[in-house]
């Protein structure tokens, strides 16, 4: 295989785990909706969240996760001078930024499960655009590979983070109306 395979896997994999990724906690905002159903509806649908969760985490999440990471190491391999290259230190940063979101999403998917509900719908949305964040820092690194551009890119990423909480915010307020 050459070095454009494995690229073209690697970001085969990325979009699988970013999916995952932007899902999951979408499901944890809808399982956590669900406490205010009637019991009959609550159990059904806790159930089914649960279901969902479950097979999203074992069958699409953690793979793409690691086939992500193995693609990526190789083409480092294949390339190390990357690993000289300032965007390069802070995409890897990023990603290990990344993973411990993923590892932190498990956390509250186990909480879920065993009936813990430590954040409110509202929260749980704040935090599905981590993920975001994480996908814009990283390919914009990888693409302008440019640590000064780059910031140029956070100050925007910075914006859109204002203007994605702000939608957040007056959805919330619509709904509650």
């Amino acid at each position: 295989m050459t070095y454009l395979h494995f690229k073209a896997l690697h970001i085969i994999f990325v979009v699988s785990w970013f999916a995952g990724l932007f899902y999951m906690p979408r499901l944890f905002v809808y399982h956590t909706e669900a406490r205010d159903k009637t019991e009959a509806e609550r159990q059904v649908l806790f159930a089914q969240f649960s279901k969902m969760e479950k097979l999203l985490w074992n069958a699409i999440m953690t793979p793409a996760c690691w086939l992500t990471i193995i693609f990526g190491s190789i083409m480092l391999y294949i390339t190390p001078s990357w690993l000289n290259q300032d965007w390069m230190q802070l995409k890897l940063l990023f990603v290990a930024g990344l993973l411990a979101y993923h590892f932190y999403t498990r956390k509250i998917l186990l909480e879920l499960r065993r009936g813990i509900f430590r954040f409110s719908s509202f929260q749980l949305r704040l935090f599905n655009e981590i993920a975001t964040i994480f996908l814009f820092s990283i390919v914009f690194l990888v693409v302008l590979k440019n640590t000064v551009d780059w910031l140029w890119g956070v100050l925007g990423l910075v914006i859109f983070a204002v203007l994605m909480m702000t939608a957040v915010r007056i959805v919330k307020r619509i709904r509650e109306k």
